[in-house]
């Protein structure tokens, strides 16, 4: 486990928090990439190095990710991120703008660095519903995003999780509450009547659950190619 080298973008998200979190509970050397912009630089600083992760604050710039990639040499990538709706509202632009800028742009960019130096396994945090026929602008670029991890060569680990839930989150998303409650609802309805699948693919999850074994399979991995739907997070 100790010569695993782990590095993590989104690391200042909800899920980017967690996995950084599990990754150091095995002892893997984590680096826990915060954009240098970032309102939250000196917050995630103090935490991160308060439980042994190394901080990576390289700017989104391909040519700038390749020379971090070639220093730190990681096993793993983990592409975390995600647009948020205040971050749409501070910088005064639809949120679908943000899911094509970072969800899409930046994630690709990071996967394009991955493939130029160091080959790691590609660990990508998608979502539940992303396919050829996406209902909304969200999960169609989660469908691009997977479209390009497979193509790109690398091994991968795609993850599919429903709403994503649980305390600690920094930024309030009553929204996504509402919508994990009324759907956790639904999903228990189903499996009183024998739908267990599909209650289990759709039910929320937590971010600590998803990062544990999220952590866990892509260390562990059997095979190159790994796409885990929601129902497979919570073993």
């Amino acid at each position: 486990m100790h010569d695993f080298v782990a590095f993590v973008a989104g690391a200042s998200g909800y899920t980017g928090q967690a996995v950084v979190g599990a990754l150091i509970a095995r002892g893997i050397h984590t680096i826990a990439h915060v954009r240098p912009d970032s309102p939250h630089l000196d917050e995630c600083c103090k935490r991160f190095t308060k439980i042994g992760a190394r901080i990576d604050t390289t700017p989104w710039n391909e040519r700038e990710l390749m020379a971090a990639f070639a220093r730190c040499n990681p096993s793993l990538v983990f592409a975390l991120l995600g647009a948020t709706r205040s971050r749409a509202r501070q910088a005064g632009v639809p949120i679908k703008h943000l899911y094509e800028d970072v969800d899409r742009r930046l994630t690709l960019m990071l996967l394009a660095a991955a493939v130029q130096v160091s080959h790691p396994r590609f660990v990508y945090l998608s979502s539940a519903g992303a396919n050829r026929s996406p209902v909304n602008t969200y999960l169609r670029v989660r469908y691009e995003v997977e479209e390009a991890v497979r193509a790109s060569g690398l091994p991968y680990t795609i993850a599919r999780p429903s709403f994503i839930t649980g305390t600690g989150r920094e930024e309030v998303r009553p929204r996504e509450r509402f919508g994990a409650a009324l759907l956790d609802s639904a999903t228990g309805v189903a499996r009183l009547f024998g739908a267990s699948r599909w209650s289990d693919r759709y039910r929320s999850i937590t971010g600590t659950a998803l990062a544990n074994v999220l952590v866990q399979r892509s260390l562990f991995a059997s095979t190159r190619m790994d796409i885990l739907e929601t129902e497979m997070l919570r073993e």
